[in-house]
């Protein structure tokens, strides 16, 4: 989930107490380093009752990533600081912080999976993405993130994959990381805002890129970047109440509705916080297309693509949890923690304990429909 903060006043640390929080170890790992230490001393993987746990919703801000922000950066007025508070990252697409520093400290995200219960995370990059660049940086920035994502996997393979990062507004230069990217140890699918610098996902300058994710068959998974509302939603945190789970069902809507799905049936996309409102609102979508005249173009019901979609289970909830289960079939939900903001889960395998499931519908969410799905 994205918070949304501005830099204010904030003083940056010095590298001696980053070190201190143990972040020099993580750096490592980020840029590719040596990972001896760390698969020494890893812990063997995490397994309950009903198999192997797997987070498929859990954030990663590497070191070397954050860097290329704030030095690179600084020409669109981008920054990213370190504070003892946390660190800051600022971009013209938005702002995200204090984010605490075991969102870049990897032991210390091993030690909380293990208080969790989580065998395996699938890591991915949040808000606010890398979208607001040129072509050069951005795609430098695809490049940094991806390459850490695979150190941190090899650091800890057993324990951590990852989902890469492309520069969609690129198209030429998406296509050659994808392909770069795609063949990095530990890299299971591909990570997409819901929507693109201001450019909806059924824009054609997407297509190229989605005929070859398609072929390489990797998932993708979703998450909200720029969410709508403008200056209604900025007091009480509306942006991410609200926004966040709105701008995911009109990212679903413009797959739907602009074919995109229709034209890469064999697309697997990931919707984040159990499809945001899109479960709630289907049949008054389905009323629109039976109904207006501009939505005929759709060859079936919209809720008939509810399938094509996978869900995790980030809805704070037990009734709407419920209630999408039933919506989709537990065959399409996936175990997420939204690691590590506070509007995630502290404790994912435990929001589950109370929800009806069969045991093997409770084991396909646990861990059974991620391995599958992420070929593990």
């Amino acid at each position: 989930m994205t918070t949304r903060s501005g830099l204010g006043s904030e003083q940056g640390v010095s590298r001696r107490q980053v070190l201190k929080t143990g972040l020099a170890t993580a750096a490592v790992a980020a840029i590719g380093g040596s990972s001896t230490a760390f698969t020494q001393s890893q812990p063997p993987p995490v397994v309950s009752p009903d198999g192997p746990v797997i987070d498929i919703h859990a954030h990663y801000f590497p070191e070397a990533y954050l860097d290329l922000v704030a030095g690179e950066g600084k020409r669109f007025d981008a920054s990213y600081q370190m504070t003892d508070k946390g660190f800051f990252i600022k971009t013209p697409a938005g702002s995200n912080g204090p984010l605490p520093a075991k969102f870049i400290d990897l032991k210390a995200r091993i030690a909380d999976m293990d208080q969790q219960g989580v065998a395996v995370q699938a890591i991915s990059l949040t808000a606010p993405m890398l979208y607001w660049g040129d072509a050069e940086l951005s795609t430098k920035l695809a490049k940094a993130w991806n390459d850490a994502a695979t150190a941190a996997h090899q650091a800890y393979p057993t324990r951590l994959v990852g989902f890469l990062t492309l520069p969609m507004l690129y198209p030429d230069r998406a296509l050659d990381e994808l392909n770069r990217a795609s063949k990095l140890p530990g890299m299971r699918g591909v990570y997409l805002g819901t929507n693109i610098g201001s450019h909806d996902l059924d824009d054609p300058l997407f297509e190229p890129i989605f005929a070859r994710i398609e072929v390489l068959d990797l998932p993708i998974f979703l998450h909200p970047v720029e969410p709508i509302g403008g200056d209604r939603l900025k007091a009480f945190f509306l942006s991410n109440l609200i926004g966040n789970p709105v701008d995911t069902a009109i990212a679903a809507c413009h797959l739907i509705f602009g074919g995109v799905l229709d034209r890469h049936p064999k697309l697997q996309i990931g919707l984040p916080h159990a499809g945001g409102v899109l479960p709630i609102l289907i049949g008054r979508i389905d009323q629109g297309w039976r109904t207006r005249p501009e939505l005929k173009n759709l060859p079936a019901a919209p809720s008939t693509y509810l399938t094509r979609f996978t869900y995790d289970t980030i809805t704070h909830s037990k009734a709407i949890m419920e209630f999408v289960i039933k919506q989709v079939g537990a065959e399409r939900i996936m175990l997420g923690s939204d690691y590590c903001f506070t509007m995630g889960y502290d404790r994912p395998v435990q929001f589950l304990e109370p929800i009806d499931l069969a045991s093997a519908q409770r084991k396909m969410i646990l861990g059974g429909n991620a391995a599958r799905l992420l070929k593990l």
